[in-house]
């Protein structure tokens, strides 16, 4: 018979952060940071910490020292990966500079924080990680939180663009004739199959594209990423080659970053995010449009 406890192990194992005995590590798993790691003092002042989350949410109560970075006007201001200056400042005035450590958090299961990652590493922050489990997998770790809000001083930084981190919809539709790139669609299956068209003039699928939606990386229950062991399963079940280049794409980007973190974390070298994604390539004339299909799920 199977006992509370042992139901109850599993996940307090995964907010504790332990690796279970038979758990494949990630290939690269120095992307992430468990909040039992980051709620240690002595490590916590080696980041700069960044709440992704509403700016109400933050000023009720957040990890402690965090800073707010208004992940919204973020989301807006990178159009196609221009205007170095300003995110020069946008990204100085939160205190990060090119050699700062930085941690980013939200609630939003790692959707929003994966946003801010991919622009901080696209503009050429090197060490950028998500916080595992996110604010939930910190409340879940009973680790301190506060509603002391962080005004940092602003420091000098170069924004350097990263183009090797940028799919373009030049270089998609260069990659459907000669097939340099892999593209995987982290959109909704309904999305993909051109059932929700949202605000687009065209519904569907990018030719070839592999279909895996973002939030199947993701636990439901903690907000962490799943094990090495289930990431690699999904991929190959989706005919995804983490070995190979690829353009990961969504709406607006911000699924597309998860997607590209995942894979990342999975060991891949190769990976770019089509920011403009499908309000782009879904409203563009020169564009072509296939009815996804639905891959038999075992």
């Amino acid at each position: 018979m199977t006992t509370k406890v042992g139901l109850l192990l599993p996940a307090l194992l995964a907010t504790l952060g332990v690796v279970r005995a038979g758990d494949d590590p990630y290939p690269r798993p120095e992307l992430l940071i468990e909040p039992a790691r980051l709620g240690k003092a002595d490590v916590a002042r080696g980041f700069v910490v960044l709440d992704a989350r509403e700016k109400a949410r933050y000023d009720d109560g957040h990890v402690p020292n965090a800073r707010w970075v208004d992940h919204a006007a973020w989301a807006k201001a990178f159009g196609h990966g221009g205007d170095a200056a300003g995110w020069a400042k946008r990204i100085g005035a939160l205190g990060v500079g090119p050699d700062t450590k930085v941690v980013v958090y939200d609630d939003n299961s790692t959707k929003d924080a994966a946003r801010i990652w991919w622009l901080l590493r696209y503009w050429g922050v090197e060490d950028v990680r998500l916080l595992n489990g996110g604010w939930n997998g910190w409340l879940a770790g009973k680790h301190p939180t506060s509603k002391e809000e962080v005004k940092p001083a602003p420091v000098a930084f170069e924004a350097k663009a990263r183009p090797d981190r940028l799919a373009t919809k030049e270089q998609l539709l260069k990659s459907l004739t000669g097939g340099g790139l892999q593209i995987v669609d982290a959109r909704s299956e309904k999305e993909f199959c051109g059932v929700e068209k949202m605000a687009n003039k065209k519904a569907g699928a990018i030719p070839g594209a592999k279909q895996l939606e973002w939030i199947d990386l993701i636990d439901k229950d903690t907000q962490r990423f799943k094990p090495a062991a289930d990431l690699k399963k999904l991929f190959a079940a989706a005919g995804i080659d983490p070995t190979k280049p690829t353009a990961t794409h969504c709406q607006s980007g911000g699924r597309a970053a998860v997607m590209a973190f995942g894979l990342e974390l999975m060991g891949s070298k190769d990976v770019s995010n089509y920011y403009p994604s499908w309000s782009e390539w879904g409203n563009a004339d020169d564009t072509p449009v296939v009815p996804g299909k639905v891959r038999e799920k075992k």
